[in-house]
């Protein structure tokens, strides 16, 4: 059975406060500007529109040159295009900028994990995770469980799902991977109660079912992964 190591989150959104002081020139509309924008730029980028994402990228930057979301927008559009030196440098002025925002340490823990740094992803993953006002705590954790399982970690990785369902019990990622984990460890008992749950939670769905169909034929109840099997065809 393929792996269920789904994509890792590429942005990570989050509130921003514009405090009125003698350092900071910046105008409430100047982030306004910034964030419709990046709204403009994603859309294009999800559209496949490239030279319209990263105008509207570049803009939101140019109207706000330090704010952490048209820094991360610009560095993933990089990404996308496949200009990883540039995404790079975009991710490094962030953190030198924002050394203690969760948000750019959490993408920039994706990034390096995407290129097979997963030592370093698996520090600045943790550095998100400590920082006092983030709460974006269970994404961070299934972020450094997948990148434990990509780098072939994968007790270290059961410890990042649990974690991060500690935090979110329904995040549906962690529940199917560490269902998954559970099966070839055979924690039958335990991975058939997880999906049971995630299908309260979510529905049937076709990565549970295979899941459901592997578990129930290495314990040797045949007839109920004929059930599943036959279940699975039916959803085509």
């Amino acid at each position: 059975m393929r792996l269920l190591l789904l994509s890792l989150p590429l942005l990570v959104s989050g509130c921003v406060t514009v405090e009125a002081t003698s350092s900071n020139t910046l105008t409430a509309s100047s982030r306004e500007q910034a964030e419709a924008r990046i709204e403009l730029g994603i859309g294009y980028l999800e559209q496949g529109n490239m030279l319209k994402a990263r105008e509207n990228l570049e803009k939101a930057l140019e109207h706000d040159s330090k704010y952490y979301r048209a820094q991360l927008s610009l560095a993933h559009y990089f990404e996308q295009v496949g200009e990883e030196k540039s995404a790079e440098k975009l991710y490094k002025t962030a953190l030198r900028q924002h050394p203690k925002n969760g948000n750019v340490l959490n993408n920039y823990g994706t990034f390096l994990c995407k290129h097979e740094r997963y030592e370093q992803a698996d520090q600045y993953f943790n550095k998100a995770i400590n920082q006092p006002y983030y709460y974006l705590i269970s994404a961070s954790y299934e972020n450094a469980a997948l990148c434990s399982l990509k780098s072939g970690e994968k007790e270290k990785a059961k410890q990042y799902f649990d974690r991060a369902l500690d935090h979110d019990p329904y995040r549906p990622r962690s529940l199917l991977n560490l269902a998954k984990l559970e099966i070839e460890n055979g924690q039958y008992t335990d991975a058939r109660i997880r999906l049971m749950n995630f299908h309260k939670r979510y529905g049937v769905q076709k990565p549970s079912l295979q899941l459901l169909i592997d578990l129930e034929g290495k314990a040797g109840n045949k007839a109920l992964e004929k059930k599943y099997q036959k279940k699975l065809e039916l959803m085509g």
